[in-house]
């Protein structure tokens, strides 16, 4: 097959041609295809864009700044409002015209956009300017993005019934065509009837890219007589002038040349019509998709569907529904089932329109003709739901016959099928981006309250300790003025982005200062609206501005916060007597502010940590040479690091010796908070970059002898379901395939599930295939639906959505078994991430044939230099499986057409396809590199003994590695006893022993640092002229912090090697008279906690019995939890403190728990035994 002509800008400049292009895409096409149009009609028009972003079109802005040249031609001009009802405001203004001298246009074709809560904000200017009317040669497209299932908002949407609040006609696009389709007619439908046209946007429609018909011959529209018309026309009433007469042109006049318009033009059309019609679906937007798709589910294809007697008519202006069309459609049918996403829009206009008509069908959608619940109106549809609503209504028309029936049993099973797979124990949950400011800036002083809004510190909602529930954007703050005078609470802090700042977060504060109540707002100044990309804050906005803004609204006190104090000076616009402190002093500068009457207000100034990355790619931001660097054998594992930080960057590290932390060094932001952990391993290092990894030779005869791999056979289409981690290339992958398709002459539709993923939170993408576009179906993969589960992150992939579309039966699962740390891990240091867990429910799923495991991550980073290979290696490893329907030529050349590390991405692609065809070769791929695995957790008694015993020879001395050893002998004699418990409680106390052994002083410290295998982690991790220095908090000479009392750390240089040298010869000191440091508390803790330890076992060995066995162990294994340095230790001993005397009470009482002493066990459930009197 001859691949098909393609290049990337076909999406916005090719004509009468087939593309690939988004919802989202689609839009940013609609007004370069509008002008296109006009000038063929002689027609001197502009475009103008305005709006605020927000899910689901929330990277509708970015695409636009994408085309600046290109809309500059098509003279659209693009200027993002600062609010939503300002932008509506504008947007009313180009509409102006006709009262405007020496305008310099014939008409300007307008777009306004907002998400949800925008359109509700913006109701006052839309139905002004909705009133005011439209300009004939212009018109207004009014984008509602509704987020139905509140992925990315704080509430789920639905925008029509606040748009015919507003009088505004809604068109409900079902697909991508339908986004270019009827924004053309959105505008042509304003410049007819005088009104603004509302268009209904969904991440179904927006978030998805499909194959679309760009025809300049399909936007040839009719415009009927307009009948009789106001003596004003339609386009123009001054509402100021006649507040009535608005009224009754809108509604006598304006509405009804919208049902001719719709009328005339088809906007509302029959998809399968029955010639011996029985039930007819009404349906629109995007459950016009599920529809079809809930048919094909059935079985019901339009051959059968009209054999049956279903007729299925889909309305594109849902409001106000057009009454002949609907009419006619139902004539005929016994029933009409309306299916329409959350409340019904178009049932309730169709069924007054209908009611005692003479031979009207009967009418269910929401509810069956009993009342009882048909439809949610409450959750997004699924196919599936669907699929059984229509089933009941042809069981109750006795349509069905015992395919019908089977098919039905099917789905029904499949529902179960994902009902009883529960999503996996760990989530793969949104969170801060390695390095970003909200990490610290969240933090508060004990005993005090905070309260979210909108922004990315919304998500410490899911992570942090309690925050109090945000507000609609602009309100932060205005429920304290009310909830002030009903609590003894004193104050709260209010987090505030400066993004809401300058949208209307200025009029809370105002509000706040006028209510004289205790507040302090915590502006976050990150110079970028990162929650939806990195976008501009508009205005300009400087810190300086902010601070005279504030105290100019009556703000008693503000202070600004910054990681960089040093940049600010006297030439810095700052209000005078605002301070500016370094954010280590934050806690302080807080409980200080908190203590002011009124309103107080600081602003946190760092920049967006995601944004500083993409500077620095750039070269726009100063990128110091100097990174933090983990002494693994240091290092405690205590995860106070994570505590001072909240860094996602912070990676556990498995050694023999426990869990410890490392730096991923790829993701770190160069932020640094980490390093206030307090633990001596943190290492600063200057000068150098990081060691390039060494990569294989990939000559192109490595791949040359790969053969061309066997396709499945697509019947209706073929479902892919990719699951992985924001960031890594997911929608990349999508889009690659779908192109891959798109060169095929195939159609395909990838449906890509964002939300917060790019957060190192989940994202998802549905892709179909298919060899026709009616075959298409649904945006989502349904419950079973899925034919290929790409499982990049086995994580994500065992989240809800992706766990729906396994099938039992069908579906094989390529999954990569490197699990990455999710963000739980701050807070958790002993959360588990067992890929082997992760590996077998699939199989438990599937069956192990259908499940294809590949370590993807470890081959991409060993052999490409790059773990982010691995997605793409996957792709290659799925194609060669056979597990895709398209050509290895189509994908390669989609490769080359995404433009992204061309190279790169084909040599993964193919190193995935020769996983398949000759393992052999990678495994001589690896050799040539020198990979070396890590080596396994030692689980030999005699092997932990031995190892144990070197190391405490070389941490003290034979004589005292012969103490451990007697010890554990003294175990092993007890443990003899009981053969089939292998050892468990030696191995514990061959482990844990020697923990406590080696305890970390100054000595060992010393001794760790001059270790070889120290400098030989550096200099694997980095390259260059490197200048070191150490971060330490010597107990004899470090300060108190001032807040906290605690010590503070502090660099030492390079010349700190030395008296590491002298240190780790003095260790025979250690415990002596002599020994300076052993006089430390600390130290005699430590001392204490051996000799404890010893009495504990030699007690456990001398009550050991059957029954006790495993608390014992337990009992054996609790310095497991005895970690970290001085106060860290400290606070760890103390949660372990309430355990241990648990397992003691257990240990003490035959092993069993005494809290469940009470319950005995009958037929395998536990039961309270009864008392005897």
């Amino acid at each position: 097959m001859q691949l098909r002509q393609v290049a990337l800008e076909d999406k916005y400049t090719a004509e009468n041609a087939t593309v690939l292009m988004s919802g989202t895409q689609a839009l940013v096409r609609l007004p370069l295809l509008q002008r296109t149009l006009d000038r063929a009609l002689d027609l001197n028009t502009a475009g103008y864009i305005s709006g605020y972003r927000g899910s689901p079109i929330g990277g509708y802005d970015q695409a636009l700044w994408q085309i600046k040249k290109l809309l500059e031609e098509s003279q659209v001009i693009f200027e993002p409002g600062v609010n939503e009802d300002i932008a509506a405001t504008a947007v009313w203004g180009t509409q102006q015209l006709a009262d405007t001298p020496d305008v310099t246009v014939d008409g300007v074709f307008a777009i306004w956009y907002g998400k949800a809560p925008g359109v509700d904000r913006s109701c006052d200017a839309l139905k002004h300017g909705n009133y005011g009317g439209s300009h004939p040669t212009g018109g207004v497209l009014v984008v509602a993005g509704d987020d139905h299932a509140g992925k990315s908002s704080t509430l789920a949407s639905q925008s029509e019934q606040a748009l015919i609040h507003c009088g505004i006609p809604i068109l409900s696009p079902a697909n991508v065509q339908d986004c270019l389709d009827f924004g053309v007619a959105g505008f042509a439908m304003s410049r007819y009837s005088g009104l603004y046209t509302g268009f209904k946007a969904t991440n179904e429609t927006l978030e998805l890219t499909a194959t679309v018909d760009v025809d300049l011959n399909r936007y040839q529209f009719r415009y009927p007589d307009k009948g009789e018309l106001p003596p004003e026309g339609v386009h123009f009433v001054s509402t100021h002038i006649d507040r009535l007469r608005s009224n009754v042109v809108v509604n006598r006049y304006r509405i009804p040349l919208v049902h001719r318009f719709v009328r005339a033009n088809g906007i509302d059309r029959i998809l399968i019509d029955a010639p011996e019609r029985r039930l007819g679906i009404v349906t629109a937007g995007k459950a016009t998709q599920d529809v079809l798709q809930a048919l094909t589910k059935l079985g019901i294809d339009k051959e059968r569907a009209q054999t049956l007697g279903i007729s299925v008519y889909q309305v594109g202006c849902v409001w106000p529904l057009e009454p002949e069309g609907l009419k006619e459609f139902s004539h005929g049918h016994e029933e009409l089932v309306f299916v329409e996403e959350k409340q019904a829009i178009v049932q309730p206009q169709a069924t007054a329109m209908l009611y005692g008509k003479t031979g009207a069908p009967r009418i269910t959608g929401k509810l069956d003709e009993h009342g009882a619940m048909l439809l949610p109106d409450d959750v997004q549809l699924d196919q599936s739901t669907v699929s059984l609503a229509i089933f009941q209504r042809l069981l109750r028309a006795e349509m069905v016959d015992d395919a019908l029936r089977q098919r039905a049993d099917e789905i029904r099973a499949e529902k179960a099928f994902s009902d009883q797979n529960a999503v996996a124990p760990i989530a793969r949950a949104p969170f801060f981006c390695s390095g970003c400011p909200h990490n610290s800036s969240l933090k508060k002083p004990d005993g005090s309250y905070s309260a979210g809004g909108i922004g990315c510190h919304a998500m410490a909602l899911y992570h942090h300790d309690y925050m109090m529930p945000n507000t609609h954007m602009g309100g932060e703050g205005g429920q304290w003025i009310g909830l002030a005078h009903f609590t003894n609470l004193p104050h709260i802090f209010q987090n505030m982005g400066d993004g809401t700042y300058y949208h209307s977060g200025l009029l809370a504060i105002r509000a706040a200062a006028a209510s004289g109540q205790n507040i302090t707002y915590k502006i976050l100044f990150n110079d970028a609206v990162a929650m939806t990309g990195g976008q501009p804050v508009e205005g300009n906005l400087s810190v300086g501005e902010i601070s005279y803004q504030v105290l100019a609204e009556g703000a008693k006190e503000c202070v600004v916060v910054s990681d960089r104090p040093e940049l600010y000076s006297d030439a810095s616009g700052l209000a005078p007597g605002v301070k500016v402190h370094h954010r280590d002093e934050l806690m302080q500068i807080q409980s200080h502010l908190r203590q002011v009457k009124g309103l107080t207000v600081l602003i946190y100034e760092q920049t967006c940590a995601a944004e500083k990355r993409r500077r620095r790619k750039r070269g726009k931001f100063p990128d110091p040479a100097k990174r933090l660097f983990i002494n693994a054998a240091v290092c405690e594992g205590c995860g106070d690091c994570s505590v001072q930080s909240n860094c996602v960057s912070l990676v556990p590290h498995e050694t023999e010796l426990g869990r410890k932390r490392a730096i991923d060094q790829s993701t770190c932001n160069k932020d640094y908070s980490c390093v206030k952990g307090f633990c001596p391993s943190f290492v600063t290092v200057n000068g150098g970059e990081l060691r390039k990894p060494e990569k294989a030779e990939l000559g192109e005869s490595l791949f040359a002898d790969i053969p061309e791999p066997s396709r499945p056979i697509i019947a209706d289409s073929y479902g892919v379901m990719i699951s992985g981690i924001g960031g890594t290339g997911v929608v990349t992958v999508g889009a690659v395939l779908a192109m891959a398709a798109h060169l095929e002459h195939r159609e395909s539709s990838v449906f890509d599930m964002t939300g917060l993923s790019q957060k190192n939170g989940a994202v998802y993408s549905h892709l179909r295939i298919a060899e026709s576009r009616d075959k298409i179906g649904s945006q989502r993969l349904g419950a079973g639906e899925a034919d290929l589960v790409l499982a990049f992150d086995m994580v994500a992939a065992q989240s809800a959505e992706p766990l729906l579309t396994i099938n039992q039966s069908k579906s094989r699962i390529v999954a990569n078994i490197k699990v990455m740390p999710t963000a739980a891990f701050q807070k958790d240091p002993d959360m588990q991430f067992s890929s082997r867990e992760l590996l077998e429910r699939f199989i438990d799923m599937v069956g192990s044939g259908s499940v294809h495991p590949l370590d993807a991550s470890g081959l991409g980073q060993m052999i490409s230099g790059d773990s982010i290979a691995a997605n793409m290696m996957l792709v290659g490893y799925a194609t060669q499986l056979g597990l895709l329907p398209l050509s290895v030529a189509a994908i390669e050349r989609a490769i080359e057409i995404n433009g992204v590390a061309v190279r790169f991405n084909l040599d993964a692609f193919n190193i995935g396809r020769l996983c398949v065809h000759a393992p052999e070769k990678i495994d001589q791929l690896l050799d040539s590199v020198g990979v070396s695995e890590s080596p396994p957790r030692l689980e030999a008694l005699e092997d932990i003994i031995a190892h144990r015993s070197t190391l405490l020879t070389e941490y003290q001395s034979p004589a005292y590695a012969q103490d451990y050893k007697a010890l554990v002998d003294k175990t092993m004699a007890a443990d003899a006893k009981f053969p089939d418990k292998q050892q468990a409680l030696s191995k514990a106390v061959a482990r844990y022993a020697a923990k406590l052994m080696a305890y970390k002083d100054e000595y060992e410290v010393a001794r760790l640092y001059t270790s070889p295998e120290f400098m030989r982690q550096l200099k694997s991790t980095f390259q260059g002229d490197l200048k070191l220095k150490f971060n330490l908090a010597p107990p004899l000479v470090s300060k108190s912090d001032k807040y906290s009392g605690l010590p503070k750390k502090k660099e030492y240089g390079g010349w700190m090697i030395w008296p590491f040298k002298l240190l780790k010869h003095l260790k025979f000191l250690r415990g002596t008279k002599l020994d300076v440091f052993g006089y430390n508390p600390e130290r005699k803790l430590e001392r204490r906690l051996i000799e404890e330890y010893f009495r504990t076992v030699t007690r456990l060995c001398h009550e050991l019995d059957a029954a006790k066995y495993d608390t014992a162990v337990e009992l054996a294994s609790l310095p497991e939890h005895i970690r970290g340095y001085g106060h860290v230790k400290d606070r760890h001993l103390k949660q372990l403190a309430g355990s241990e005397l648990s397992l003691w009470r257990q240990f003490e009482n035959g092993g069993i728990d005494p809290a469940q002493a009470d319950l005995i066990v009958v037929d395998g459930v536990k039961q309270f035994e009864p008392s005897v009197q």
